[in-house]
């Protein structure tokens, strides 16, 4: 991506220019910004949420508070941080709402190996896998290590912002993603272990 472009391909001009016109009321201006957003936005929220209908519902209801809260915006910031950032809090607040069992803060890390996993080697698997099975192992997490590693990996989000989104102490979100990025890795591993198997079942 080109110095000054946000995704999509407008640059920064272009962009201030339509959340200017979006706000004081351009139905154009705010038709593009949802063009340009809405699939990231969802894609994002794809991740978060335990089922596409779930991530169709958080996508939609984003766009409607973005709308409502374009004023907010601080234009120092990067656009695409911001609504990354409503999107967070808007998947958090409906997993909440809809009573959607939450792991402990404290929870299984007695259980958590004491080496750290290889950051590295998480993203070495997560790249040999196809969107939809990292989706897959995804929904296999907790609600709050999922939120934890689709904010820390998909939203580059900091420490601090995690913490906030989730409701959580800072120093408790290196726990949340090391028990994530364990979890995940064994979720992937063990899908690859599956499809060998039934690979070798079949040609036999």
């Amino acid at each position: 991506m080109q110095p000054g472009t946000e995704p999509g391909g407008q640059n920064a001009a272009e962009l201030a220019d339509a959340i200017r016109r979006a706000r004081v009321g351009d139905s154009d201006a705010w038709a593009d910004l949802y063009r340009q957003f809405a699939p990231a936005v969802f894609r994002f929220c794809r991740r978060a949420m335990p089922s596409r209908e779930d991530a169709e519902d958080a996508t939609s209801e984003v766009f409607l508070k973005v709308r409502g809260k374009l004023d907010q915006y601080d234009a120092s910031r990067p656009f695409n941080a911001w609504l990354y950032r409503v999107a967070a809090n808007q998947c958090w607040d409906l997993l909440r709402r809809r009573r959607v069992r939450q792991d402990l803060e404290t929870g299984d890390i007695e259980t958590i190996p004491l080496e750290h996993p290889d950051p590295g080697q998480l993203e070495r698997l997560l790249a040999e896998r196809s969107a939809a099975q990292v989706r897959k192992g995804l929904e296999q997490l907790p609600n709050r290590t999922r939120m934890a590693l689709t904010l820390r990996y998909y939203a580059d989000m900091s420490y601090d912002e995690i913490a906030e989104t989730l409701g959580v102490r800072r120093a408790f979100v290196g726990v949340l993603l090391l028990r994530a990025r364990h979890q995940l890795r064994r979720v992937l591993e063990e899908a690859v272990a599956a499809q060998k198997k039934s690979a070798v079942g079949s040609s036999a």
